[in-house]
């Protein structure tokens, strides 16, 4: 149990689920945590290497059924993304996006054959998926994009630009979306197909340890069945954002603990004046504070992830997690860096790692503003995006 569960919240978990999160914990342990300062200073990280080792753990796709996936309950994915985020945010956005969003659009929106051909390879790890969504002058609007699909003969030519798109240099098939004559559509195109290049992004200040870039489409051409049949309209790529958040619930608490038990050990520790930092009463304030915000932020997170398992959890009611959970893990990362004071900038410590890191998350898959704007809409029922 961590010493910040004040709540004796492991009693709410089955025994399974625990199971699942020790055997996260251990190979991110074994795995990342040795390794992860190194590739974030770096701005490198093994990816497929570790796509393999998290495929044959049967992280990939665990929440989905068939093809080769675990088919977990989403707390349990809920609490491997907490672990891998525990870690480090990358390391997480790996898993997420290979599974919340490339695999999970195949599986539900996508032909037999599709899957047959992406789903096993992508859930072993062995093929790398990405969701191209996000354009350079479309981020919170994806209503506007600018990327086209046109018809020629049976085929379809693509056109377009998307940008931050996690996994992109090294993937192997990109889920990407594109506006046609009938609406938006959704396709699964073979990175490798002429006129498709993808460029890393690089000189981030955050998400280090992860692998980010932007995909050209210069006149794609693609058979008529790499179209998503069942992808009609943007609520489609809407659900996998809603599919993938959820795990960012839950991720976003593992970046906490990790700050916050750093902080605990340090703080108990370090002397000044002539006692430790934790014996100060202004120290234990911002202690509490923070760890009864983390139960908070747990709380939430489960239940969602008990609606999500009934088959009940709508959508709002994830961008109420995403905005809180986020948005309080990044004031715990900023509260913990004060304590540790100027260690607390250093790369010894994970502090100002997963704070940077989580700036991009409180923005990636629905900014702070957006999810208030989702909450506001379902609470007035007026729409304030238009």
């Amino acid at each position: 149990m961590s010493p910040v569960d004040l709540l004796d919240l492991d009693s709410s978990l089955t025994e399974e689920e625990r199971q699942i999160r020790a055997v996260v914990r251990q190979l991110v342990d074994d795995r990342v945590r040795p390794h992860v300062a190194g590739w974030y200073e770096a701005g490198q990280v093994p990816a497929r290497e570790l796509a393999r080792e998290f495929g044959k753990l049967g992280l990939l796709g665990m929440h989905l059924t068939g093809y080769g996936c675990a088919g977990s309950t989403a707390v349990a994915y809920g609490l491997a993304c907490l672990e891998l985020e525990a870690a480090d945010s990358g390391v997480r956005s790996l898993v997420s996006v290979q599974g919340s969003l490339a695999m999970y659009a195949i599986w539900r929106y996508g032909s037999e054959e599709q899957k047959q051909r992406w789903l096993p390879a992508l859930a072993a790890g062995e093929a790398i998926g990405c969701f191209g969504l996000t354009e350079p002058d479309h981020g919170s609007d994806p209503a506007s994009m600018a990327t086209r699909a046109r018809r020629d003969g049976d085929d379809w030519v693509l056109t377009g630009s998307k940008m931050w798109i996690t996994n992109a240099p090294i993937a192997d098939v990109g889920v990407i979306w594109a506006r046609t004559d009938d609406g938006v559509r959704g396709f699964a195109v073979p990175m490798d197909t002429p006129g498709v290049a993808a460029q890393e992004i690089r000189r981030k200040m955050s998400l280090r340890a992860s692998l980010t870039g932007e995909i050209a489409l210069d006149d794609v051409r693609l058979p008529a069945d790499a179209q998503l049949p069942g992808a009609i309209g943007l609520k489609a790529p809407l659900s996998c954002l809603t599919e993938a958040r959820h795990g960012i619930v839950w991720g976003a608490l593992g970046a906490a603990r990790d700050c916050l038990e750093t902080t605990l050990t340090y703080a108990t520790t370090r002397t000044q004046f002539g006692r430790p930092l934790a014996g100060f009463q202004l120290t234990q304030a911002k202690l509490a504070d923070m760890a009864v915000e983390w139960s908070k932020g747990y709380l939430l997170a489960l239940q969602l992830g008990r609606l999500a398992d009934a088959g009940k959890l709508r959508p709002e009611q994830v961008s109420v997690g995403k905005l809180n959970n986020v948005r309080e893990a990044l004031v715990i990362a900023r509260q913990c860096r004060t304590i540790l004071g100027a260690n607390g900038v250093s790369g010894d410590y994970p502090v100002m790692r997963h704070a940077n890191n989580l700036e991009s998350v409180l923005t990636y898959e629905g900014t702070s503003e957006i999810h208030q704007l989702v909450i506001g809409q379902k609470l007035t029922g007026l729409s304030a995006f238009t």
